[in-house]
This record gives C-alpha cells, structure tokens and sequence, in this order.
C-alpha cells in the first residue's frame, strides 16, 4: 500500500508539470536545477575532470574510495546535470557504502548522440583508475542512471563490451529510457496515471534533439535493440505508473534471454525517477536501500 506521503508528493507535481506553458530549453534547464533537492551537509562534493568530462566525487562518511560508482542523470538528454542530482547520488552513496562519479555529460541538441555515450565511456576508464583520493585502481565497480541516464547505463555497458573496456560489476537502471522509437504499449496505456512525464509528445521532440541524424534503433541510442551477450549483472527498477514501463520489462526479457543476470522490480503505484523524492516519499528511499543491497550483494 502506497505511502500517504506519496499523495502530497503528487500534489506537487500536478502544481507544476514538466513542460507546462511551452519553456525555452534553457527556461527547463534552470528549473529542473532550481527544483532539485540539494545535497546534505553530510556529503562532500569534490570537483573532477573525468579524462576530459567534468563531473564530481561525491562521497559521504559510509563511502568505501576503492568502491566506485558511474551516475548518469536524467533529463531526457537535453537537460540535467550534477548539480539536478547530486542529492540522489548522496542517497545511493551512502545506502551502497561507494564513492559516486556524477558525471555532467555532454547535452544535445549542442551535442547529440553519441556525445553522451563517448561521454560516459571515458568517465568509466576513469573511475576504474581513480578513485576521489587520487588514482589507484578500483575493487568494485558500477554503473547507473536514471530516465535518459539508464538507457546511457546500458549503452555505456554494451560501448565497454564492444571496445575492450573493462565491465563493471553491475549495472543500474532507474525508470530507464530504452527506446528512441518510442514503441512502448505503455506510452498509450499509462498515459492518464504518470504524473511526472504526460506528454509524449515532449519525448518525442527530446529524442529527436538527442539522435540527431541518428537512427532511433541504433542501439547505443535506444538499448532496446541491443545484443545483451556478455553484460554484468542488472537492477532495473520502474514504477507501474510510468509510460516509460514497456522501455524496462522488454530489456529485462530481452537481457535475460541473452543469459544476463537481471534483477527486474517494478513498483507499485510509483511514478518516473521516484527515488529524486527520496527526501519525503518512503517509497523513493526504501528503492535506494535496494540499491544498496545490489551494490552490496556484487562489491
């Protein structure tokens, strides 16, 4: 049974939708950024250049330095940064016991595909030699993201694969979005119950900021299409509210027919990226806390 704080949490949403009165791209930039949730003073937050991408360390007292995680963020790939996520990512440090690499990868529709991916491949050999104490190689690895971020999670396992990169131990994806073509049945079928994303029309115009001249299955831009052989282990969470929630249960199937080890947990009544609510909505932190004990149960 859903949480009563989840009912306040909606409320704020309704209050203000995602796209609502047709922003600027620089006007949705600024806002997501005013209406993240901040880092605590618990977290240190350290400024790092990821072999040429800029991103930080943030860490907290239950960090372990040789126990590194890549984070992705969300925003549809046109907007997001560090600074939209960098409490999520002091929520998973602290529930994973692991120093997080919040990586600010490049945007489109200024970079599009495959910048982010190129991005992301580079913050991987990085934290695989450095740590935030300085370098020295890791004992554990990971990648994750959310949204846009987990479909790049994925994309950034296969880039490892098919270029010799060293695979992480695991990887994570939150409400990941796989699919560019926007294929999804839920796209229609859970359209009137997410109350974060309700336009796919705003999806299909980021996508096509993203691909660029791109096609929308080539599959370091849309996982969906990929060949799973060979991938780490995978925690893919998604709420049963979400239109996205197609993108995630076709990538466990198509993952675990591949032989891939998947852990596929799709939550109750929960709604895109909840986990960024961690602050006031359990359900976002009991979802972090099973992150934690994917990180812990493959370190």
């Amino acid at each position: 049974m859903a949480s009563a704080e989840l009912q306040k949490v909606l409320g704020l949403m309704a209050e203000r939708p995602l796209g609502e009165g047709n922003p600027t791209l620089e006007e949705m930039r600024a806002g997501m950024e005013a209406t993240s949730y901040p880092a605590t003073d618990a977290a240190t937050v350290t400024p790092v250049v990821a072999n040429g991408v800029p991103g930080e360390w943030v860490t907290v007292a239950e960090s372990d330095p040789n126990r590194r995680l890549l984070y992705v963020h969300g925003g549809g790939y046109v907007i997001g940064s560090a600074v939209t996520h960098r409490r999520l990512c002091e929520d998973i440090a602290r529930a994973g016991g692991c120093a997080v690499l919040n990586l600010d990868y490049r945007l489109a529709p200024e970079h599009p595909f495959p910048a982010a991916v190129e991005d992301a491949i580079e913050g991987l050999k990085f934290l695989q030699a450095n740590g935030p104490n300085g370098a020295g190689a890791a004992e554990s690895t990971f990648v994750a993201g959310d949204s846009a971020g987990g479909g790049l999670t994925l994309a950034t396992l296969l880039a490892a694969r098919d270029q010799g990169v060293d695979q992480p131990n695991a990887g994570i994806g939150i409400s990941a979005w796989t699919d560019l073509a926007i294929t999804g049945e839920t796209i229609q079928t859970r359209a009137d119950a997410d109350p974060l994303i309700t336009d796919s029309a705003m999806v299909s115009g980021m996508a096509a900021q993203y691909l660029g001249d791109a096609a929308a299955d080539d599959p370091l831009a849309s996982p969906l299409y990929a060949d799973y052989a060979g991938l780490p282990p995978l925690l893919l969470q998604v709420g049963d509210a979400e239109i996205l929630l197609s993108d995630t249960t076709r990538v466990a199937e198509k993952a675990r027919a591949a032989g891939v080890d998947v852990v596929e947990e799709v939550w109750n009544e929960m709604f895109h990226v909840w986990h960024a609510f961690a602050p006031m909505l359990p359900e976002g932190q009991a979802a972090i806390d099973r992150i934690g004990e994917f990180i812990n149960q493959h370190a």
